[in-house]
């Protein structure tokens, strides 16, 4: 069993929590090499092979492998540079986080900041002095709070996605679209509006990845 992170926007990661989100769609980046013959393989190709269960030219896993989730958060720390500073100089971070999927972190007063912050900056308690938010990218193992199981991996075009799949993708049931042409426009929609205009017409191979929630995952708590 192997462990890789993967970066889940604040929808997402909300769907997930909420019990209803069971797949992800990634596009498949081209040329993708067969590791094995070192060759380059086309995308029925590669569909091909995941079919027959052979999951070695998936960088997401194989099923039973597991993915720990990425998302933007919030940590609480201590900063010697100017406030806020992008830059990792100067920032001592802690143990203390909290997720920017369920809001913004509390304004706590302390020493530095008795009246705490505003502005869309939060101060945080003793012994840190302020919360700040972190890219999805910049959370470390410890602090993710969701892990996943693969439970199949497979390759497809973009648009041969099933409304049931839809539903899978976003988090909801099959009724709540009314007609069933309303949920691919919002499936192309939010596609889009996360790959750019003209990225649902392109209609990419696209990994489509399924996946369990595993409870009781530790994590760095508030």
């Amino acid at each position: 069993m192997t462990e890789r992170p993967m970066i889940f926007n604040g929808e997402m990661v909300s769907a997930i929590l909420d019990a209803g989100k069971t797949q992800t769609r990634r596009p498949v980046k081209f040329p993708h090499i067969d590791r094995d013959a070192m060759c380059e393989l086309s995308g029925n190709e590669l569909a091909g092979e995941l079919l027959a269960g052979n999951y070695r030219n998936s960088p997401h896993g194989k099923p039973g492998d597991r993915i720990w989730v990425r998302e933007t958060w919030w940590q609480a720390g201590q900063s010697y540079a100017r406030y806020p500073d992008d830059d990792e100089y100067g920032w001592y971070g802690s143990r203390r986080v909290l997720f920017a999927a369920d809001g913004n972190p509390p304004n706590e007063p302390n020493d530095h900041y008795p009246n705490g912050l505003g502005g869309g900056k939060f101060s945080a308690a003793k012994p840190n002095h302020l919360w700040r938010k972190r890219p999805s990218i910049h959370m470390p193992r410890w602090a993710s709070r969701i892990l996943l199981e693969i439970t199949d991996v497979r390759v497809e075009r973009l648009q041969a996605i099933t409304l049931g799949d839809i539903c899978k993708e976003i988090g909801c049931g099959l009724y709540d679209f009314r007609p069933a042409t309303y949920g691919f426009q919002v499936w192309e929609e939010l596609w889009e509006s996360i790959y750019g205009e003209g990225s649902w017409q392109a209609n990419p191979w696209v990994w489509v990845i399924e996946f369990k929630r595993i409870e009781g995952n530790s994590h760095a708590t508030n």
